[in-house]
């Protein structure tokens, strides 16, 4: 097991080590979940020789704090930037790739907005609460950081049309879409396409060391 001390109380993280990994993944789970429940993902990125080191949400897992009460966005993006530091301790010269669902959606292009220096980031259902329902509100991202957006189009919790929106304002945002999907795109009888994206985007992008 492994803890560290967040702005909040302490935090566990969940890691899938690789022996000589490409880069790391720093996985950001949805709302209810913690990163065990990612296993698939996380063993197809070792296979891979990505690293993957997941988060427990604040009130979840083992992480310290309330489960219905799990801190707001910007609580929340200072945990991701906790740790992206025990990352950066451990492997300083390896590219890191933030990849979130849902609420960690939400929470990583909240931490990218408040300077989280990741070298990537995966978006999972991003949620229309940071979009808005039409995409409007979707905020802007550094024009040089590679994002892939991976969203189910029957997903009625975050409707597919508000990432679509978001997604054409930036130059270097992939979007990819599962028909017949809906919001756990991990969990759902898609999940080996999209680990299977997950992984082909990370190894086909030359990422910044």
């Amino acid at each position: 097991m492994s803890f560290f001390d967040g702005p909040r109380g302490a935090l566990h993280d969940r890691r899938w080590l690789a022996g000589a990994p490409a880069a790391g993944v720093a996985l950001l789970p949805g709302l209810g979940q913690h990163p065990g429940h990612d296993h698939r993902v996380a063993r197809a990125l070792g296979a891979a020789g990505v690293e993957t080191w997941g988060l427990d949400t604040a009130g979840h897992g083992l992480s310290e704090g309330d489960p219905e009460r799990p801190g707001s966005l910007p609580e929340l993006a200072a945990d991701a930037q906790a740790l992206l530091t025990v990352v950066r301790a451990e492997r300083p010269t390896d590219a890191v790739i933030f990849v979130g669902h849902s609420l960690g959606a939400a929470t990583a292009v909240t931490a990218v907005r408040a300077g989280l220096d990741c070298t990537g980031l995966i978006v999972i259902g991003t949620p229309s609460s940071v979009l808005g329902k039409d995409g409007s509100r979707g905020p802007a991202l550094p024009d040089d950081l590679a994002v892939l957006a991976l969203h189910g189009v029957d997903d009625r919790r975050a409707p597919v049309a508000a990432v679509r929106t978001w997604s054409a304002r930036h130059p270097r945002m992939t979007l990819r879409e599962y028909p017949d999907a809906g919001h756990d795109l991990l969990h759902e009888p898609v999940h080996r396409a999209v680990t299977a994206d997950i992984v082909d985007w990370i190894l086909r992008n030359e990422f910044p060391e």
